[in-house]
């Protein structure tokens, strides 16, 4: 049993995205000696990010089972998130780039495999046939599909992900993974987007975004951040939480130990 007891938790579990422990440190040492520090914080489970592997040979079936296996011992689940793009950058599906997520999250056992939405700063195909290519791919997967909202007008509006969602079924298969920081890049207003796209929301991001423009950068939200608990509130409280800005160690705390501090912090929220 990890440091915090689970049992203490609020509804919503929490995923401890990699690069919160750093985007160098997971490179160099590998996602299994960081999730061993996610699992000390009480975390239920791992954002393995496919873009901070060491090489192509950890992204093989065999590295991946290896990694989900290590993942199962600390007690924890995965989301698999590979910085592919679900549509081309002309609106296209790319059958390719979803089959592949799909074979990747299935070799790691994940729970949930995470795309980027894509397409064009107006939107995503959504013709008949589009869709229904859309599916078959959809349905080959165990693990819940699901995309996210990008930093860039291309992927990541409102409108593009309300328009993809009210042309699918119901019950496509495919939910969304809604980050409350990236929307500020994209110029896009987080509590409209929470109220328009809640229903679809199967995963969230959670972050803080501090500066402005170019300089912006990914943050712990403050204690008693209204902005951010309303945020929240629009959203579903039983989808996952994923912490998605940087650990950072001080004076007073250790790197373990303000991991161990945010999983707390996010969850009470």
């Amino acid at each position: 049993m990890n440091e915090i007891s689970r049992i203490d938790k609020a509804s919503a579990e929490i995923v401890i995205v990699a690069s919160a422990f750093g985007a160098d440190a997971i490179r160099r040492d590998g996602h299994a000696v960081w999730a061993a520090a996610a699992a000390r914080a009480g975390a239920d489970g791992v954002e393995v990010r496919r873009e901070l592997f060491a090489s192509e040979a950890d992204a093989r079936r065999e590295s991946l089972a290896l990694l989900g296996e290590r993942l199962r011992a600390l007690d924890l689940w995965s989301v698999y998130s590979t910085p592919a793009t679900l549509f081309h950058d002309d609106g296209s599906l790319d059958r390719e780039a979803l089959g592949l997520a799909i074979d990747e999250a299935a070799a790691l056992n994940a729970r949930i495999v995470k795309l980027q939405l894509g397409g064009t700063e107006s939107g995503v195909a959504t013709d008949p046939a589009t869709l229904d290519r859309l599916m078959t791919g959809l349905a080959a997967s165990k693990a819940r599909v699901v995309v996210e909202n990008g930093q860039l007008k291309a992927g990541g509006t409102i409108g593009a992900f309300e328009a993809l969602f009210a042309a699918l079924p119901e019950k496509s298969g495919l939910a969304m993974t809604f980050d409350t920081g990236n929307w500020h890049w994209a110029e896009q207003d987080p509590l409209d987007a929470a109220k328009r796209l809640a229903p679809y929301v199967a995963y969230v991001h959670c972050k803080a975004v501090m500066g402005e423009g170019a300089r912006r950068f990914a943050a712990a939200p403050a204690n008693g951040d209204a902005r951010f608990a309303t945020l929240l509130a629009h959203l579903p409280g039983d989808v996952p939480r994923g912490i998605e800005y940087p650990f950072i160690p001080g004076a007073d705390v250790s790197l373990d130990g303000d991991a161990a501090r945010q999983v707390a912090r996010i969850a009470a929220f």
